[in-house]
C-alpha cells in the first residue's frame, strides 16, 4: 500500500472552482488515498489549504473549515521545534525553500513512499521518498479516465466520505482566480 503525502497545491486543485485536468487528477488521487487510508498531510498543509481556499479561491470560511476538518481526521504530521530544525537542515542540504523542505521533511517523517506536489521536480528522491507531479503523466498515474476507487476498510468507511463531501462542499461557484506563478528554484 503506497503511503502518499499531499502538498497544499494538490489538495487545493481538487476543490478549485473550474474543471480542468489538474482538478480531475487531484480529485482522483485524493479520493483514492482517502478510501485506502493512505493519505498524509501536515499541519502546514492544513493551514495553507484553509488560507488559499478562503483568500484566493473564493471558498467560504465554513466550507474551507469543513474540508480542513475532514483532512485533519487523516494522518497529520505535527510541527515541532525539532521538526523545523530538521527541515532547515534539509533545505540547506538540498537547496530547497523552507516551505518545500517542511513538506519534504513531513513526508519523510511519516514514512511516505510518494510526495504529490507540483512545486518540486518530478522524479526527485529523498531516500525512499519519490516526488511525483500528479499533473504530468508518470508511471504512478494513468491518463485521465474514470475515478479510481478501492474498498475502504470498515473502520475508515465514514471519514473518507466526510472528506469527499467536504471537498465537494468547498468548491465555490466564483470565477477562477489568476493562476499563481511557478516558484523559483535555485539551480544546483
Amino acid at each position: 500500500m503506497t503511503r502518499a503525502f499531499f502538498d497544499t497545491n494538490v489538495v487545493v486543485y481538487a476543490v478549485q472552482p473550474t474543471p480542468d485536468l489538474r482538478k480531475d487528477a487531484a480529485q482522483r488521487l485524493l479520493n483514492r488515498h482517502l478510501d485506502d487510508g493512505t493519505l498524509v498531510v501536515s499541519t502546514q498543509v492544513l493551514q495553507e489549504t484553509y488560507s488559499v481556499l478562503t483568500t484566493k479561491k473564493g471558498v467560504t470560511g465554513p466550507a474551507a473549515l469543513a474540508l480542513v476538518t475532514a483532512l485533519a481526521e487523516e494522518e497529520v504530521v505535527p510541527s515541532q521545534a525539532s521538526f523545523v530544525l530538521r527541515s532547515v537542515a534539509l533545505a540547506q542540504r538540498h537547496q530547497l525553500s523552507i516551505w518545500d523542505a517542511l513538506v519534504v521533511q513531513a513526508a519523510l517523517d511519516s514514512s511516505c513512499d510518494v510526495l504529490y506536489t507540483e512545486d518540486l521536480q518530478s522524479g526527485m528522491r529523498f531516500g525512499d521518498l519519490e516526488v511525483v507531479n500528479p499533473f504530468s503523466l508518470s508511471a504512478h498515474e494513468a491518463a485521465p479516465g474514470p475515478a479510481l476507487t478501492a474498498p475502504a476498510a470498515p473502520a475508515k468507511a465514514r471519514a473518507p466520505r466526510r472528506a469527499a463531501s467536504a471537498a465537494r462542499a468547498a468548491s465555490p461557484t466564483a470565477a477562477p482566480p489568476a493562476s499563481r506563478p511557478a516558484p523559483r528554484r535555485p539551480r544546483k
